[in-house]
């Protein structure tokens, strides 16, 4: 006798279940019918009628996906027809409860609540007409039976509404995440080329050398912003791709940043104290995007001639400032509604840390920030905004 591998039995789903479903209960209909009709040979008009009642209930089933709260009455009120033809008790009763359920499942709970109601009333009228074997037990039970079948239902539209709406919030969040990266990666480079093909226009008919220079650096910031941007639309690729293999940007890129804004004009100056081990990735994309981002809001909105960047690491945190000698934070304001400041704000807090932004201690405009490398989710306290991570 060949031998059936039960792990590869499937229950049917979808309109293959409730074909199934329905064809189940037509045929213990039909045989709990025959053993009527064996015992009850004077009854064969009332046989036919509740034959076509329960054939009609469940042909009906199958069609509750595209009309369900009309498939659920007429099951609900073809049912009740034929317990009043029919002294067989239980199987065709399974389609309108679970027509119940599948409405309180898709968030129907009104047309769900009004059907059990008539089946209770309905059931409760024939208790006290005295008609069959109903008690008042039998219509307490019934109530019981169906509020919890409706409640199930609603229990699992809130559950499916639930996973819904978390993965509505992720997407979210990912878009969010992605925006950043490509207003980091890119606006940083898309700014200074801007800047430089300002400066080789400018230059071009009294100094082509250094006109030259700028469009140098404009062909290698442009290079340097396709390959950000490739690396940022990487985690978009299928599940089945291979993931990007070049490393995330960090602090040991900085002077790519240098380099790039001493071609906009920006004298910076890197200033380093501290350990200097390895940093946690999100750490150090953290630090490499806030002076990106410093940098970049220096060229376009400040004026600014100078940039000191201060790195320091100690107590398990790395403390930067990027400050400027530009216009301060009246050059900030009103300079389009970008979103520099708020993303290396959410950047920082997502780390557990603190940034804030303002004017400096002598003039310009002063990004500080703190982040924790030994635990992203505990604030470091004793931190506070209007003081100076670096030392500055």
């Amino acid at each position: 006798m060949p031998r059936i591998d039960v792990t590869r039995l499937r229950l049917p789903t979808g309109p293959r279940a409730d074909l199934a479903l329905a064809g189940v209960v037509l045929v213990l209909t039909g045989v709990a019918e025959g053993q009527r009709l064996g015992s009850d040979w004077d009854a064969p008009a009332t046989v036919a009628g509740s034959w076509f009642l329960a054939v009609a209930v469940c042909a009906a089933w199958p069609l509750r996906r595209r009309r369900p709260v009309a498939v659920g009455w007429f099951t609900v009120l073809g049912t009740g027809a034929y317990h009043l033809l029919s002294t067989v008790d239980g199987p065709l009763v399974v389609i309108p409860v679970a027509a119940l359920y599948a409405l309180a499942a898709r968030g129907r709970l009104r047309a769900s609540a009004a059907m059990a109601a008539v089946m209770v009333v309905g059931v409760g009228a024939g208790a006290l007409a005295g008609t069959g074997d109903v008690t008042g037990t039998a219509v307490f039970m019934l109530t019981g039976w169906l509020v919890a079948v409706v409640a199930l239902g609603a229990m699992r539209h809130g559950r499916i509404a639930y996973a819904e709406e978390q993965a509505r919030l992720r997407a979210t969040r990912e878009r969010l995440r992605i925006a950043r990266e490509l207003h980091d990666a890119v606006g940083h480079t898309m700014s200074m080329i801007h800047v430089q093909a300002s400066s080789a226009l400018h230059r071009l008919p009294k100094d082509p050398g250094q006109a030259r220079e700028a469009l140098t650096a404009i062909k290698q910031g442009s290079k340097e912003g396709l390959r950000e941007l490739r690396a940022t639309l990487g985690v978009l690729r299928q599940a089945d791709e291979a993931a990007p293999t070049a490393p995330a940007p960090g602090l040991s890129r900085i002077d790519e940043l240098v380099s790039s804004a001493a071609h906009a004009g920006l004298d910076v100056r890197v200033e380093r104290s501290g350990a200097d081990s390895p940093l946690p990735t999100a750490v150090d994309l953290a630090a490499y995007r806030i002076v990106q981002e410093s940098l970049t809001n220096a060229v376009r909105h400040s004026g600014a001639r100078h940039v000191v960047v201060r790195i320091r690491r100690e107590d398990g945190e790395l403390a930067l400032s990027v400050r400027d000698d530009g216009r301060g934070a009246a050059a900030r304001t009103g300079s389009g509604g970008g979103s520099g400041i708020a993303g290396m704000t959410e950047r920082v807090r997502a780390l557990g840390g603190t940034l804030s932004a303002g004017p400096g201690g002598a003039g310009g405009f002063a990004i500080r920030a703190r982040l924790p490398f030994l635990d992203h989710h505990e604030p470091i306290g004793g931190a506070t905004d209007d003081q100076d991570p670096a030392g500055g």
